[in-house]
Formats: C-alpha cells, sequence, structure tokens
C-alpha cells in the first residue's frame, strides 16, 4: 500500500507541476485532470471513497467544463508543448524548488509509515468516510460556504475574461 501512495503523491507532484509550467490551456487540462485524478486515489488509499467520489465528480465535471470554454475561446494553432525549451525551463525550476523545500521539510519530518483507515476496523464502528463527511458538513460547513464562494467567484471572472470587447449599451461607437 506504501507504493501506490507514494505513486499516487508523485503523479500528484508531477501533475501540478504540468498545471503550473504549462503556458497552454490544452496541456495544462491534461495536467489538472490527471492531479485530481491521482489526488482522489490518495484520498481513496487513505479511507475517503465518498469524499474522492465528490471531489472528482464536483471538481472535474464543473470547473473543468468552465476550463475547457476558456481553453477553447483562446485557441492557438501552434501551442507550446511539455517538450519546448521554455516549458521544460519551469519545469526544471518547479521541480528544483520542490526538492529543495521537501529536503529542508524532510529533517523534522518522522511519520513515515501510513496508516489507512480501513486496516483498523477491528476497533472501529463506522467506517472512515462517512464520519469524515458528516465531520465536514458539521464543523467545515464554513469553509463549504467560501469554498463556493470562491467557486462562484471564479466562474464570473473566467465568464469576464471570455467575454471579449462588448460592453452593451455603453461601448465606444
Amino acid at each position: 500500500m506504501t507504493y501506490f501512495m507514494s505513486l499516487f503523491l508523485f503523479g500528484l507532484v508531477l501533475g501540478l507541476v504540468a498545471v503550473a509550467s504549462n503556458p497552454a490551456p490544452y496541456f495544462a487540462a491534461l495536467g489538472l485532470v490527471i492531479a485530481a485524478g491521482v489526488g482522489c486515489g490518495v484520498l481513496v488509499g487513505h479511507g475517503g471513497v465518498f469524499l474522492s467520489l465528490v471531489l472528482f465528480l464536483i471538481y472535474l465535471g464543473g470547473m473543468l467544463v468552465v476550463f475547457a470554454y476558456s481553453a477553447a475561446l483562446a485557441a492557438e494553432p501552434f501551442p507550446e508543448s511539455w517538450g519546448d525549451s521554455s516549458v521544460l525551463g519551469y519545469v526544471a525550476g518547479y521541480l528544483v524548488v520542490l526538492g529543495l523545500v521537501a529536503g529542508w521539510a524532510w529533517t523534522g519530518w518522522f511519520g513515515v509509515d501510513w496508516a489507512v483507515v480501513d486496516e483498523f476496523k477491528e476497533f472501529s464502528v463506522l467506517r472512515g468516510d462517512s464520519s469524515g463527511v458528516a465531520l465536514m458538513y458539521s464543523s467545515g460547513g464554513g469553509v463549504l460556504v467560501v469554498c463556493a464562494g470562491v467557486l462562484l467567484l471564479t466562474l464570473f471572472v473566467v465568464l469576464e475574461m471570455t467575454r471579449g470587447l462588448n460592453r452593451g449599451a455603453l461601448r465606444a461607437v
């Protein structure tokens, strides 16, 4: 199980570097799908099956549609891919910074063993993800409201950016 979690976490870091380093929306969308998929795999590995399913369906079903819409409007005939020199420079820079931060944080990290929620099933009455969802809605209600507001703001920002030069009745003649 530790090998799978290490593989998922490595894929999550590579997916996030792919999103951050690529200026073309097409390849950044692919990195976003990879990062969301392996992030859900990390949640499944730690026992959050329901939360992983909700994240995958809502995030990739909702926000990726808006991202694909804005990518379609910003169509480039020759987008920069991961093999271009400028993008490889960004990837190398991000990986160096991540390596330095990981090397700095590794000295104080003593919890190398991971315990999955379902491994202690003899000692629990409830499943881990069902009580986690209840805790998310009871204690984390404010965070859910803030996240919904941020998603709504992101939708308005993307729609405003892709609207163009139409100003309605106030446009210049």
